[in-house]
């Protein structure tokens, strides 16, 4: 038996280790994730704040690639925010996002490559191809403007919809209460008690329906009990 006991201890000393071990690691990787989101977040915050200041303050090829890189990722990013948005009150929206995935990753490359030539040392050459980067720009741009307005538009347009259809609602309603010729439910269900009439002197008095019992005033002596350890009374007793 103690042996028993002691294999019995150990499994469940190592099942709680092991229920540790699992909820420490969770944790550590859900505070991983939390720190990477801000790093990231952080990181984004100041790119495109660079951004901002390179295409507002820098002329020629460089303050031109910023504002491509700038334009590309504004109308990514919102587009990303309105349909992941979107997609918890409509459904339909999945395929949208679908296509945005495919979209994001030429996204992401036409950005890496912006970035790479903001290092570029050959002018004439980022000169060259600035026109068919503002062209692939300009797809990737109006394509995710587009996703994004008409994922706007249909939520608008479900919005404007119910809204209609409560108005309609609220206005047979109103109609309803303003009706004071109809009668009122409770008037219909209540009804005052009529007084009862005074009988006339030549009725005779009504009898009741039903009496109950009048107890008698004696009652009959109930016998003495008799008990089996009593003795039998002798006849010259009696007399």
């Amino acid at each position: 038996m103690e042996a028993a006991f002691i294999i019995v201890a150990l499994v469940l000393l190592f099942a709680f280790l092991g229920l540790g071990v699992y909820v420490t690691t969770k944790v550590v990787k859900g505070v991983a994730r939390g720190v990477d989101r801000t790093i990231t977040q952080a990181r984004r915050t100041v790119e495109d704040t660079t951004l901002k200041a390179r295409s507002f303050g820098q002329v020629g090829v460089q303050g031109a690639l910023a504002t491509l890189r700038l334009d590309l990722r504004n109308s990514m990013r919102a587009t990303q925010q309105a349909l992941y948005q979107g997609v918890q009150v409509d459904a339909s929206l999945q395929e949208s996002i679908g296509l945005f995935e495919r979209l994001s990753a030429h996204g992401h490359e036409l950005d890496d490559e912006l970035k790479r030539l903001e290092a570029e040392p050959d002018r004439q050459r980022i000169t060259a191809v600035l026109p068919d980067l503002r062209e692939r720009t300009a797809q990737i741009t109006q394509a995710s403007d587009s996703l994004r307005w008409a994922a706007r538009d249909r939520a608008r347009r479900f919005a404007e919809d119910d809204l209609s259809h409560l108005s309609a609602q609220i206005d047979v309603e109103s109609s309803a209460l303003r009706d004071w010729s109809r009668p009122q439910t409770d008037d219909l269900s209540w009804s005052a008690p009529t007084a009862p009439t005074a009988p006339s002197p030549s009725a005779a008095p009504a009898q009741p329906e039903w009496t109950a019992p009048q107890p008698a005033a004696l009652s009959e002596p109930a016998p003495a009990p008799q008990y089996p350890w009593q003795k039998t009374r002798r006849p010259e007793a009696t007399t």
